[in-house]
């Protein structure tokens, strides 16, 4: 059902103050730098494979390693950081994720690297309730601003492979050791920035601070559904390039390229889209957009043409992302950082182990096909889109 919005109450949004960008700013860096090491991890593991002779297996199980850290964790690390004045937490959070895989390369076993990359993931999964539930008191109301902060976390991702590729093709896997500074820097950043602001009242969320978990549920289920197309595009597009367009290695790194770029640009657009047109019509604007575009990636002709859809894929398929974080801490208003640990990461993660699915299409049909079988999978965020409310004024 839709849900009929209230004459007296008004989507748009004030814009916030400008003290709050510069607090803002500094949460989306501390995401970015977070997100990093979320994003070296399948950048490092060929590199493993290549100087340690691991097994595509063993390579699969530092994948594995890295998620499970991340993803598990993070709803009780929320439900802690809701009950307890954690503010510490993200700073640290960062600190284990960039402590954890740094000190992996330099690691001699199997066994050392496992769980050093497990604990990087463990530090991921617990910056992001602390920090999603900080970045909300700092952003107010203000979905734009939020943007800002979620923005950052795809800018770290997008970094992650330029950064690091150079340094592990001259130095080898001890180049990890080379983005350590990055996460103490930013977790010292942090500490001076809470220890200067006093812990401020939570904000927004409905009147009366009662959960609604049945539209948080549904809300889950839309953020699992886009991570699963995320993902998807995000594994095969390369491949399709490559084997289906007949295209160079360096034109498939370029579509991967623009699709994360779209990713950011979607990001910070949805935010701003949000404070004007409201937070539920944006999920489903970006539902609706994510199959036409989709399509036209696929339907276009040459090698060149489908980059501009790849870019528009990514602004469609996160032009929601950062709104679903902060309508999930609307919707609970007394559990932000349960909320954040939800929507950024398991239900992130989700998708993400969900894509092997793909993978077996991908073996039967091609990278097209697993591309052609995400188009199923945008009127499925739709149909959930349009089951949402709008957060009570």
């Amino acid at each position: 059902m839709t849900h009929v919005t209230d004459p007296a109450e008004s989507t748009t949004t004030p814009a916030p103050a400008p003290g709050i960008w510069r607090r803002m700013r500094l949460w989306g860096v501390a995401h970015a730098v977070d997100d990093l090491y979320q994003g070296l991890v399948p950048a490092a593991v060929p590199y493993f494979v290549l100087d340690r002779h691991y097994s595509y297996v063993a390579a699969s199980g530092l994948t594995l390693a890295a998620t499970l850290g991340s993803s598990v964790p993070q709803p009780f690390v929320g439900v802690a950081v809701d009950r307890l004045a954690l503010r510490w937490l993200a700073a640290a959070g960062v600190t284990l994720a960039g402590l954890g895989l740094g000190l992996s390369g330099l690691m001699p076993s199997y066994a050392a690297v496992w769980c050093l990359i497990l604990l990087s993931g463990l530090g991921v999964a617990m910056f992001h309730p602390a920090a999603g539930k900080a970045a909300r008191e700092s952003a107010g109301d203000s979905a734009a601003a939020m943007s800002v902060f979620a923005a950052g976390g795809s800018v770290g991702f997008f970094l992650a492979p330029a950064l690091a590729t150079p340094a592990l093709i001259a130095w080898g896997v001890g180049s990890t050791a080379l983005f350590i500074p990055p996460a103490v820097l930013t977790a010292f950043a942090l500490l001076r920035h809470q220890r200067r602001r006093p812990a401020p009242a939570p904000v927004g969320g409905p009147a009366g601070g009662q959960d609604r978990w049945r539209p948080f549920a549904v809300l889950t289920c839309v953020e699992v559904v886009r991570s699963v197309a995320f993902f998807g595009v995000n594994t095969f597009i390369e491949l399709y390039w490559i084997r289906h367009l007949h295209a160079s290695r360096l034109l498939a790194g370029a579509a991967l390229t623009f699709f994360l770029a779209g990713g950011v640009g979607g990001t910070l657009l949805g935010g701003r889209l949000a404070d004007r047109l409201g937070m539920v019509r944006t999920v489903q604007i970006g539902a609706a957009l994510v199959l036409p575009m989709l399509g036209g990636l696929l339907l276009a002709p040459g090698s060149v043409v489908p980059l501009l859809f790849a870019v528009l894929t990514g602004v469609a398929l996160n032009l929601p992302f950062a709104v679903l974080v902060k309508l999930g801490q609307d919707y609970l208003p007394t559990r932000p950082g349960t909320a954040a640990g939800v929507t950024l990461g398991l239900a992130v993660s989700v998708g993400g182990l969900l894509a092997p699915v793909l993978g077996l299409v991908a073996d039967a049909h091609g990278p097209r096909g697993a591309l052609a079988a995400l188009c199923v999978v945008p009127p499925i965020a739709l149909a959930l889109g349009l089951m949402l409310p709008e957060p009570r004024r």
